[in-house]
């Protein structure tokens, strides 16, 4: 076991590349393009930049929002995966009156006496939300992200517009090319054929779309349309409530981004919620023909052919109220380390132009940026490899890559299913910050960790009040917020404690992707306040330190006895991982050590075995065996410690392969198994586990990991088959003197770029 109190940066394995060189990465990259050629109600895609995303039908735009269902929560309608989403973009709906936490803070008893928690009146039952006061359902759905706004196709007879139908589309194709970040899509519609391109800038919130057809000169135009926020579980967008918020065209304008274009600013105003939407392009028509609705079409009087239209569609934020500043994001961190061999690629230049039309552009932008994305960082191949999973795992590997550098890497944590449609309604959960942005440091690419690491740094004093009131030192780091970093009412995710280490942990994966005293002093503080609150939660008995009550562990099975749940066995073991983290930061820093740190550490009580395997708790009933398996992230997701013995280990999980309620699980508990079993040097049970034929470890066409109807995509399952794959593919500190220790021996892998784990 690896010293943590070494001040060096272990040594990553050497990568193995295969006889002729190193890895052809676009190679790698382009044969998982995704292919499309018939509607996949489950599996649009998407163009972002980390901080804001575009999802799209067939149509490369959103013509067909209602063929892409996301199932509904209660009584309301379904939501659509086809979704516009920024990072800045929340919205708070007007409440009845204030609301405030402590309506739903109860006293519970613990080992210091009785301590408050934000709890609920209400319940969470298969689920759903059941009873909740109206201070309760206000505060747990607001802010709520917001869908920025939907861009289609529609055909317009008379002057008066029709959106499209299924039927409407024939001999359709669309490939999203990864290497360059752009989707190609073609189809017939009313007798003309139609070619789309579609991209996002990666440093701006703005699409390029470039649309060819003779049906432009005809019935063929893009519209614009602007919901509601709300306060759905499932859904973004309300369209109901056209008198609740305000859409404002302005008049044209020279374009201050693309030379020669003009520009149309749309005003957007939803309570405390303001942004602009920037359309741009040559010889455009923008109208305003309803209430929240723009056309755009070519201008009849323009002096080119209208069988092109080309133009940018930007949104901005107005940096005030509930739409927040936009902030950094790992492309625009990337931006500023390019990469030697990745020149621009070609944009469409109109003859008699000063430059590329506006759509076009931003393409070019996009053909620039991802070669970069691609070439920097790890790589993983095993296209050599006989076993028929090599090519389902390869393809599941890239395209993980590329949908959590759109979607995770922007300034704040993101929600779980990302930029493309709300779940818990866009709000956040902390305990997933793991499993998000981990990978990025594992893969070599940090840039797209920091700037939602760097959030911690705006919610640390909201976070000090809350441990202070409780009696605790340090931060206690809220569960499910919003930008604010206010805590949700809720009978389960106050009560969690396993998002506490994750700051220690992402901070100390940066670290090792760059040992130098600028990433120490930077987030020092984040990981002294952390571990100040972790010593002072746990508290002394006769056995040694002990965690709870109380509280719920990372498997939430165990919400109805909350009051009495104590020493979880990841939590233990994460403790005392983390806890000696922060302390070899100390000793790097060249600060005092902090005694309570290193003692509550060492005594920690070790977890309970039952029948020679490890429980999930301490108290009855010790193990229920629903929800997460997290028992095995005591070593898998954690290095080995001195609370966990690999046998016992062993033996857990092969209790959990036996007889688990896969049903009942998520996404991210398979790669949980796999590096589990990676790290007890079972590489077969590694890759099975990451394969495992059953429901919630489904992989779609477009590469995301669904769970259910209502939750369509899940993007912790990719982010943790990334850290899993690196693990396996790089190896940990201490482990096997192999290449690729986590592979089976008969695989043929070639990694590089990656860095070890922990």
């Amino acid at each position: 076991m690896s010293n943590p109190n070494s001040t060096s940066r272990p040594a990553a394995p050497s990568p193995g590349l295969p006889p002729s060189g190193p890895i052809d990465r676009n190679a790698l990259v382009r044969r998982h393009n995704v292919r499309q050629q018939a509607l996949d109600p489950r599996s649009p895609v998407s163009v972002g930049n980390g901080g804001f995303a575009f999802t799209m039908d067939l149509t490369g735009l959103q013509s067909l929002p209602g063929s892409y269902p996301v199932g509904a929560r209660d009584e309301l309608p379904p939501g659509t995966l086809l979704g516009t989403q920024a990072q800045w973009g929340w919205h708070a709906t007007p409440p009845a009156q204030a609301y405030e936490l402590s309506g739903s803070t109860v006293l519970y008893d613990s080992p210091r006496g009785p301590v408050p928690y934000v709890d609920m009146v209400g319940d969470i039952v298969n689920d759903r939300e059941t009873g909740t006061s109206l201070a309760e359902t206000w505060l747990r759905a607001n802010p709520h992200r917001l869908d920025l706004g939907r861009i289609g196709f529609r055909l317009v007879d008379a002057g008066r517009d029709r959106a499209l139908s299924e039927g409407d589309l024939t001999d359709a194709e669309q490939t999203l090319d990864l290497w360059t970040g752009t989707v190609v899509s073609r189809f017939t519609l009313a007798g003309h054929q139609v070619t789309v391109m579609t991209a996002c800038h990666p440093e701006r919130d703005e699409l390029g779309i470039r649309v060819e057809s003779p049906g432009l000169q005809d019935r063929l135009a893009i519209t614009i349309d602007f919901p509601y926020g709300s306060e759905a579980w499932h859904d973004a967008a309300d369209w109901t409530s056209p008198d609740s918020h305000t859409t404002t065209l302005g008049e044209p304008a020279a374009s201050g981004l693309h030379a020669g274009s003009t520009s149309w600013t749309a005003h957007r105003e939803l309570d405390e919620s303001r942004y602009q939407v920037v359309i741009s392009g040559r010889d455009l028509a923008v109208l305003q023909t309803g209430q929240h609705r723009l056309r755009i079409c070519p201008n009849p009087g323009g002096s080119r052919g209208h069988g092109v239209m080309d133009l940018a569609v930007a949104f901005v934020s107005a940096g005030d109220g509930d739409c927040v500043p936009r902030g950094e994001t790992g492309a625009t961190l990337a931006a500023a380390k390019p990469v030697a061999g990745t020149p621009a690629g070609p944009a469409v230049v109109l003859s008699g132009t000063s430059g590329p039309a506006a759509g076009s552009s931003v393409a070019a932008a996009s053909e620039a940026y991802w070669p970069g994305f691609w070439q920097s960082g790890g790589a993983i191949e095993l296209a050599a490899t006989d076993d028929p999973r090599a090519k389902e795992l390869e393809r599941r590997i890239v395209l993980s890559q590329y949908l959590t550098a759109i979607n995770c890497s922007g300034s704040l944590p993101p929600q779980e299913t990302g930029l493309v449609c709300n779940s818990w309604r866009g709000r956040f959960h902390l305990e997933m910050h793991w499993w998000h942005a981990a990978h990025f440091a594992h893969w070599n690419r940090v840039e797209h960790l920091l700037p939602s690491l760097r959030w911690y740094c705006t919610v640390m004093e909201a976070s000090r009040q809350t441990a202070k009131a409780q009696g605790f030192d340090g931060v206690r780091w809220p569960k499910q917020v919003g930008p604010d970093g206010r805590e949700s009412p809720s009978p389960i995710g106050t009560f969690l404690v396993w998002q506490q280490p994750h700051p220690i942990h992402l901070a100390e994966l940066a670290y090792r992707t760059n040992p130098s005293r600028e990433v120490l002093e930077e987030f020092a503080e984040i990981v002294f306040e952390s571990a100040a609150f972790m010593a002072s939660f746990a508290h002394p008995t006769p056995r040694g330190f002990e965690l709870g009550p109380p509280l719920i562990p990372a498997q939430e099975s165990y919400g109805s006895i909350r009051g009495s749940v104590t020493n979880p066995t990841f939590e233990l073991a994460y403790w005392q991982w983390a806890l000696r983290v922060a302390a070899a930061w100390r000793d790097r820093l060249g600060l005092e050590p902090v005694p309570a740190w290193q003692e509550v550490a060492s005594h920690l009580v070790k977890p309970r075995v039952l029948d020679g395997v490890y429980a999930a708790i301490d108290v009855d009933p010790f193990t229920i065996r629903t929800d997460h398996p997290s028992m095995l992230c005591a070593l898998g997701v954690l290095p080995e410690t001195d609370l966990i013995d690999k046998d016992t280990m062993r033996a857990t999980l092969a209790s959990v392969l036996a007889d688990w309620d896969w049903d009942s699980t998520w996404g991210w508990d398979y790669p949980v198994m796999a590096m589990t079993a990676a790290r007890l040097e079972d590489p077969e049970a590694a890759v099975n586990a990451l394969l495992l034929d059953v429901g919630k470890n489904t992989v779609l066409p477009n590469g995301h990991n669904r769970q259910t109807d209502s939750l369509p995509l899940y993007l912790p399952g990719n982010g943790g088959l990334l850290a899993a794959a690196a693990l396996m593919a790089a190896g940990w500190d201490g482990g096997p003197d192999r290449h690729a220790p986590g592979f089976p021996a008969g695989w043929t892998v070639a990694w590089e770029g990656l860095v070890a784990a922990p």
